[in-house]
């Protein structure tokens, strides 16, 4: 068996998120429904972003964001994702080795370019995301670092990826790499309407392939179509070994098999930008349960982690976020 010598390796698209304000009548005249993500093709990317107002330029994508967030609380990462060879794609290689990651995915010579997400903030913090996957739907199980998945604790992965199939055939691979060296996988359910598109594979994926679980409470309604949380904590219960449930200034709710965890959600003075706070949670958990924390800690730390991203712009911490761990009890 290949030693562990990671926590955590991520496997997801590698975007460059192009952030903006925008009002409500920005959203509607560009046909967008708020607090959504929708796929675009290139040409609607110019479109909208020739729209945009001024732009902060920030190397982003789900599962980097929460690898970029555990290296800066001090763990050990890598990351696993589809760039191409041209100017973003050297800006995302730059970003996720500085922030401590593992990134050993060659860039693509050939195809589309490299990713991007252009996100809308409205004046209520809420983000609307339209995203050009670019060279990430080439992501495939050859671009897939074997050795480097044994090497981690967990193997997380995002959603988003079962949007390509080339990237949903490498999100099995990694799963199955990660279980036959005695590890785990973690599994973001990302978005709603990505659940919506994927719901009968995410169910088959959770009851038989996934250790830890996390989504917003949208999307765990929309997994098991109901409008009960109560309902659907049910139903996750005899489903998954720990899923936590993030509902935004209701804190998180933790569930295994033998409990349920109320955690309280971080306070924060003002809301900026509500973009990566999903992400960043997940990376103060995972931290935690790469180290041995109870449940109740580990959602602790997600929930500063999360509240520190969302006071400013960008899904990328701002400044480190060991701090923040040490009065967590490991």
């Amino acid at each position: 068996m290949t030693s562990q010598s990671l926590d955590v390796v991520g496997i997801g698209n590698a975007i460059v998120d192009v952030i903006a304000s925008a009002d409500d009548a920005f959203l509607e005249k560009h046909d967008m429904t708020k607090g959504s993500m929708m796929l675009i093709d290139e040409e609607r990317a110019e479109q909208i972003y020739s729209a945009m107002g001024s732009t902060v330029i920030t190397s982003g994508g789900s599962a980097g964001n929460t690898i970029a967030g555990i290296a800066s609380l001090g763990g050990k990462t890598g990351f696993i994702g589809l760039v191409a060879e041209d100017e973003l794609g050297h800006a995302y290689r730059h970003d996720i080795t500085a922030a401590g990651a593992r990134f050993p995915t060659k860039a693509a010579t050939g195809g589309p370019a490299t990713a991007r997400c252009l996100i809308l903030v409205t004046p209520d913090a809420q983000r609307t995301m339209n995203t050009f996957l670019g060279a990430c739907v080439n992501l495939g199980s050859n671009d897939i670092d074997a050795d480097l998945v044994r090497s981690a604790a967990v193997t997380y992965l995002e959603g988003y990826l079962y949007d390509a199939p080339t990237a949903m055939e490498a999100f099995h691979t990694a799963a199955d790499i990660a279980h036959a060296a005695g590890r785990k996988v973690a599994l973001s359910l990302s978005d709603a309407f990505c659940v919506n598109r994927h719901r009968d594979e995410f169910k088959k994926l959770v009851d038989h392939h996934v250790d830890i679980l996390f989504a917003n409470e949208s999307e765990i309604l929309a997994l098991f179509e109901t409008g009960s949380l109560d309902e659907a904590i049910a139903q996750l219960r005899g489903m998954i070994d720990i899923a936590a449930v993030t509902r935004g200034a209701h804190g998180s709710t933790v569930v295994t098999k033998e409990q349920t965890i109320e955690v309280p959600a971080a306070p924060v003075a003002h809301v900026v930008d509500t973009t990566g706070a999903g992400d960043l949670y997940a990376a103060g958990f995972l931290f935690g349960y790469t180290r041995g924390a109870p449940m109740h800690e580990c959602a602790r730390l997600g929930s500063l982690v999360a509240a520190e991203i969302i006071a400013h712009f960008g899904a990328r911490p701002q400044s480190p976020l060991d701090q923040l761990a040490r009065n967590i009890a490991f």
